[in-house]
Formats: structure tokens, sequence, C-alpha cells
């Protein structure tokens, strides 16, 4: 089986399993307990470097560990705009520290026959951090599930995909866990995006105001809203992984959302250039 190779292992994360597993375990020390009472189907995460995001991205997979089982963990995520095509990984597996895990060949088969992607391999595909980040969160938490890594445009149309993975996977009879990976406003030159100034005046309408819409939204479960306002106020990069989610977690049977955890780049690293990260979870 060819195996996709890890990018940025060794910088933005740890390559190595041991330094991997401590600071896995010292992110967990950081979270909520344990709710074995939660009915947990889905969650959003950012995908900075774990320095900055780590904590946040581990604790909501890790609390994804609650309710069913998971046979395949999806995982949306990557840059996209609007008008970019969907990409997929078919086939092969996926390097982590802890291992590679192997992608759901008939889940993914499956969506590849009903719609249009853009087909990744092991030796040919995109350097983007979004849905790597996570991997070996994914391998720590749930170490026997497979993957289904995909790459959704902030559109409308990409809820169907959402919503047709939980159905495929029912008409399989295997059980998912969905991930969208998104970060939240980038603000600064960095970004060219200093509508606010810089200064505390700026990271307090990042965190009050910009931020604050986008998480209301996706708190209401509402997928729609997630990309009109993300397309409005440059308040998440990945709009379309978390719109995409929130369709498949309402698939799922999910009622209810909560947020987890909120932070700043800038809570890490003051400076005039930060970004925003939001953990959720769908239940």
């Amino acid at each position: 089986m060819e195996i996709r190779q890890a990018v940025f292992a060794g910088s933005w994360y740890p390559s190595d399993p041991a330094e991997c597993e401590r600071q896995i375990r010292s992110f967990i020390t950081e979270g909520k307990a344990d709710d074995p009472q939660r009915k947990a189907l889905a969650g959003i995460v950012p995908h900075a470097g774990w320095y900055y995001s780590g904590s946040i991205a581990c604790n909501v997979i890790r609390a994804l560990q609650a309710g069913p089982p998971a046979d395949t963990i999806v995982l949306f995520g990557m840059h996209l705009h609007p008008g970019s095509p969907r990409y997929l990984m078919t086939a092969g597996a996926w390097e982590t520290p802890f291992g590679s895990i192997e992608i759901d060949r008939e889940l993914a088969g499956r969506l590849s026959d009903r719609f249009s992607f853009e087909i990744e391999t092991p030796r040919r595909f995109s350097r983007d951090n979004t849905i790597e980040l996570q991997l070996p969160f994914v391998k720590y938490f749930f170490p026997n599930a497979g993957l289904v890594p995909l790459g959704v445009p902030p559109d409308p149309a990409s809820l169907e995909i959402g919503r047709a993975v939980v159905e495929i996977a029912s008409q399989l009879g295997e059980q998912v866990k969905v991930i969208g990976s998104t970060d939240l406003t980038h603000y600064g030159f960095n970004y060219g995006f200093t509508a606010h100034g810089t200064g505390e005046s700026a990271v307090q309408w990042v965190k009050g105001e910009n931020d604050r819409r986008i998480i209301e939204a996706m708190l209401a479960m509402e997928p729609e809203s997630v990309i009109d306002e993300a397309k409005a106020s440059h308040n998440a990069c990945c709009a379309g992984a978390a719109a995409t989610t929130i369709a498949s977690a309402q698939k799922l049977g999910a009622t209810r959302a909560e947020k987890m955890a909120y932070a700043t780049s800038y809570d890490k690293s003051p400076g005039d250039s930060f970004v925003g990260y939001v953990g959720i979870l769908f239940e």
C-alpha cells in the first residue's frame, strides 16, 4: 500500500511519536473533563501549528471518543475558494508519527462515483496543513479507524457532500465521526486585513465581533450562514469545511453545539498580525 508522506511533521508538530504523545498528554490536561454521557458526533477544530492551536484541536477530537464508536473519520478541510474544485483521496494511507491511517476505499469510492473531485494520491497531492495537522490526534484517539479526507469549497453545493457522506456510510453499515478544520479571522498586515487598525482595540474587535459572529453561526448549526458570514467578514479561512461538517452533523442526528474553547495566536505571541481559533463539538 502506498503511503502519503506527512509534510508538516517536525515543524508544525513533532515527528517523533514519543514527543507527539507527550504534547498530547499535556493538551489533555488543558481540556475539559471527559463526559462519557456525550453523544459526540462531529467537531470543528483549528489547524495552526500545535504550539498555537493544538490543545483546542486535540481536545475536540478526544471528545469525539464519546458516543457511538467510529469505523471511519471523515475530515473536511483545505484552503479553497467558492470556485475551487473539490478534493478527495480515495486509496492508500496517510503517514502519522503513530503509524499510517488507511483510506476507507469503499466510502471514498462511492463518494467519487456520486460527485466530481480532483483525486489526490500518495504521490500527487496538495501541500495543505488543514487535514494533516489533525491526523496524529485521529490516530492517537481512534487507532483502528479508517480515513476519508476531503477538500470542500465554501459553496452551498458542498453541503450535499456532507449529507451524502453520512448516507453512504449508513448504507455500508459504517459509523462515522466528522471533523471540519478551519481557523478564524486572519488579522493584520501579514494577511492584508487591518480594518480596525492595530493594537488592543483590533484584538478586541476580532475576538468580540468578527470571530464572535461566525462562531454564533456555527453554534446555531446554520451551514449556509457560516458560508455567507465568512464571505462577508473574512472570519474563516475554510468555511466550506466548517459548513459541510455542520451539514454532516445534522444528518448524523446532532441537535446541539458546544463551544469547547476559543483562543488567538495573540494570546501566545502578541503582535499586530494574529489568527483566531475555535473548537466546537456537535451532539
